[in-house]
C-alpha cells in the first residue's frame, strides 16, 4: 500500500510562491526566478486569464471582504473618513494630530515627523514585537517638479503616502506623517483589536454576504471558514497587525499564486500555516516577479497593461487616505519584473 505523506522537502516546494510555468522538473516548475533567462514560451491557451488577476478561488477570499464583511477591518482611515471628501480627510487628520499633541507634548505647533517617530519607539520600549526595530521609513517619489509625493512604511510593514496637494518635498513628508500618525493612533483604540465579538460580527456578515450557511463558517475547507480562522488565529492583533497579515494572501491571490498551490494539492491549512508565520521577503518577490516575466514573453504588453492599472489603484488610494502596502508592493513586484526581462533581454543579446 502506497503512503500518501509528503516528505517535508516536497510539501516546501508546494508552497512556494512561485506558479511555476516551466515544463521540465519539479524545480523549475516551483521556482520560476531560477530559470528566467531561459524561460520557455507558454501557449497561450495555457495563460487564459493570467495575464491579468485570476478569478477568486474558493478559499481565502479576504481582499474581497475588506470593504463589506469586516466594518473597520478596512484600511486605517478609510473606516472612520468618507475618502471621496479631500475637506473631511484632511479635518479629521488634523483634529487626530492635535489631540496627539495635547496630550503628549501640550498645545502648540506638533513636528509630526518627529511625533510619528517618538511614538513608535514608545510602543518599542513598552514591550511591542518589532522585529524589524522601531524605524519608521520615508520614500520620495522622484520629481523635479511639484505636486511631490512621499511614502512612509511603520516598522510593522503598514505603508501610507501624502494625501494632499504637496507644493514641496518637506510638505509632502508631512502629510505622509501625518495620515501614518493618525491611522497608528487609531490602531491603539480597544475597537481595533480582534475580539470573539468582532469574530462572530464579521463571520456573520461574511456568510450574509456570500450567501453562506453556518457550517461553511465551522469548515476551515472553505473560503469562510478560512477567513474565521484567521481572525481567530489572530485574536488579540490590532487591525493594522491583520492588515500586514493579509497583504500577503492578497498578492499570492493577485500572483495567482494561491490558484498554483491547489492544483499542487496544497491544502488550504497547509497555505494558512505556513504563510501566516512568513514575512513578506525578497525571496517571494522575486517568484512572483518572474512569474509576470513569463507572462510577459508570451503575450508583449502584460507588464505595462498591469502596472498602468496597479498605478491607478495606488493613486486613488493615496489621496483616500487608505493603506498602501498591497499597491506598493504590486507596483514594486512589477517593476521588478522589468529589471528582471531587460537582464534577461541583455543576456539574449550576440556579443560584438
Amino acid at each position: 500500500m502506497e503512503s500518501n505523506v509528503i516528505p517535508d522537502s516536497l510539501r516546501s516546494q508546494r508552497l512556494q510562491p512561485g506558479i511555476g510555468f516551466g515544463s521540465g522538473s519539479l524545480r523549475s516548475s516551483l521556482r520560476p526566478g531560477v530559470t528566467v533567462p531561459i524561460a520557455p514560451l507558454v501557449p497561450a491557451a495555457t495563460l487564459s486569464a493570467s495575464s491579468g488577476p485570476p478569478p477568486p478561488p474558493p478559499p481565502l477570499q479576504l481582499h474581497s471582504l475588506y470593504g463589506g464583511v469586516a466594518a473597520g477591518l478596512g484600511p486605517g482611515a478609510s473606516g472612520h473618513c468618507n475618502p471621496g471628501n479631500p475637506a473631511v480627510l484632511k479635518e479629521a487628520v488634523e483634529a487626530v494630530v492635535r489631540s496627539f499633541a495635547k496630550h503628549t507634548q501640550g498645545y502648540g505647533r506638533v513636528n509630526v515627523v518627529e511625533a510619528l517617530q517618538e511614538f513608535w519607539q514608545m510602543k518599542q520600549t513598552r514591550g511591542a514585537d518589532l522585529r524589524n526595530g522601531a524605524l519608521v521609513v520615508y520614500e520620495m517619489v522622484p520629481s523635479n517638479s511639484p505636486p511631490y509625493v512621499c511614502y512612509v512604511s511603520l516598522p510593522g510593514g503598514s505603508c501610507f503616502g501624502s494625501f494632499q496637494f504637496c507644493p514641496t518635498k518637506a510638505e509632502a513628508r508631512r502629510s505622509a506623517a501625518k495620515i501614518a500618525l493618525m491611522n497608528s493612533v487609531f490602531n491603539e483604540h480597544p475597537s481595533r483589536r480582534i475580539t470573539d465579538d468582532f469574530i462572530e460580527k464579521s463571520v456573520s456578515e461574511a456568510l450574509t454576504s456570500f450567501n453562506g450557511n453556518r457550517e461553511e463558517a465551522d469548515n476551515p475547507n472553505t473560503g469562510i471558514g478560512a477567513f474565521r480562522f484567521m481572525l481567530e488565529s489572530n485574536k488579540g492583533k490590532s487591525m493594522l497587525e491583520f492588515q500586514e497579515l493579509m497583504t500577503v494572501f492578497q498578492l499570492l491571490h493577485w500572483n495567482g499564486s494561491l490558484k498554483a498551490m491547489r492544483e499542487r494539492q496544497c491544502s488550504r491549512q497547509e497555505v494558512l500555516a505556513h504563510y501566516s508565520h512568513r514575512a513578506l521577503d525578497d525571496d517571494m518577490r522575486t517568484q512572483m516577479a518572474a512569474d509576470w516575466v513569463n507572462r510577459e514573453q508570451s503575450m508583449a504588453g502584460t507588464i505595462a497593461q498591469e502596472l498602468a492599472s496597479t498605478e491607478r489603484e495606488l493613486e486613488d488610494a493615496r489621496l483616500a487616505g487608505r493603506e498602501l502596502r498591497f499597491y506598493k508592493e504590486k507596483k514594486d513586484i512589477l517593476m521588478l519584473a522589468v529589471g528582471q526581462l531587460s537582464t534577461a533581454n541583455a543576456a539574449t543579446l550576440p556579443s560584438h
